[in-house]
């Protein structure tokens, strides 16, 4: 958290003893209720010293501040925040973000503190989404909501991919399959958990050879929809898909990766969203497609089966 102060914190000096207030403390967030930040400043506090590995007398040492002092903040009857500038201590030397401590981030790492709410990811070319990769293994172990744009890539037969992404050098497409792969692989691990939403339109369309779709053989488009339905009831319920109405509601595509991040596909480039209250807002807008989704996760490898293909 950038520019962090506090109302006492200026020119002449704070004088404010530890786990008292001023009752405000300011940040690219906004000015927050430093009480309502002290319970989870001290669960986090409590984690770092015992991370540290030094008793209580020597974390206060590191940090500059005595031991009464420390003491203080655990046994405030008001859990309360100390002073900007032991703060910044606990951050700089035990290497863990200022978000973090005071609970606005999971990541605890000093990268997410200089993090910008909204940032460009550009793209050497459409078919290379290695840094989507990226960002799902980081996300690992929490809930990926995911709206592809076409199919989604871990359902893509090899033939799909080559059709869809015609356009790029061989090389650029061999990466998108390996990329295909690995996604999939990770969906495949114990601690996955994966949501998708499109719209059903999408696989009619894919049955039927329109759209992206057209000059697609028949076979292929039933083996891709073989593959997708097998798929489906294989990874459920760690995966989950669910098809929406797309004349009831439209979704650019995008995925949530937990609380870390969310990135919005643009073609060539992302926009990143770092911002909790965006992750949060891009997160209720795919619980609000899940809540219209006219084809459950628990129906939805049926609905492929019975998808009539057109020859």
């Amino acid at each position: 958290m950038r520019n962090m102060s506090t109302d006492n914190d200026d020119a002449g000096g704070d004088q404010t003893p530890e786990g008292s207030p001023p009752a405000l403390v300011k940040s690219g967030r906004g000015a927050l209720d430093r009480r309502a930040l002290g319970p989870k400043f001290r669960e986090r506090l409590d984690e770092v010293i015992r991370r540290s590995g030094l008793n209580k007398s020597a974390f206060a040492k590191v940090i500059g501040i005595d031991r009464s002092a420390l003491s203080q903040l655990f046994a405030a009857k008001d859990a309360r925040l100390p002073r900007a500038e032991t703060l910044a201590a606990i951050s700089r030397t035990q290497g863990v973000s200022l978000d973090w401590l005071l609970g606005l981030s999971e990541d605890d790492s000093l990268a997410a503190e200089v993090a910008p709410e909204v940032a460009i990811e550009e793209r050497a070319d459409r078919a290379d989404d290695s840094r989507l990769l990226e960002w799902r293994r980081e996300a690992q172990g929490a809930k990926i909501r995911y709206v592809p744009s076409h199919l989604p890539d871990l359902l893509r037969i090899p033939e799909i991919t080559e059709h869809e992404f015609a356009a790029n050098v061989r090389p650029m497409i061999e990466n998108r399959l390996d990329t295909d792969r690995e996604t999939l692989e990770l969906t495949r691990t114990p601690q996955s958990d994966m949501e998708v939403c499109l719209p059903r339109q999408r696989l009619e369309m894919l049955a039927e050879g329109g759209g992206v779709y057209s000059g697609l053989p028949a076979e292929i488009r039933f083996k891709q929809i073989t593959h997708m339905a097998r798929l489906v009831e294989e990874l459920f319920p760690a995966f989950r898909m669910f098809l929406f109405d797309g004349r009831a509601a439209f979704s650019a595509p995008y995925t949530v990766f937990g609380a870390k991040r969310a990135a919005v596909y643009m073609g060539d480039m992302y926009f990143v969203l770092n911002a909790q209250a965006h992750i949060e807002a891009l997160s209720r807008h795919f619980d609000s497609l899940i809540r219209l989704a006219e084809i459950d996760a628990r129906d939805c490898a049926d609905f492929l089966r019975k998808l009539p293909v057109k020859i």
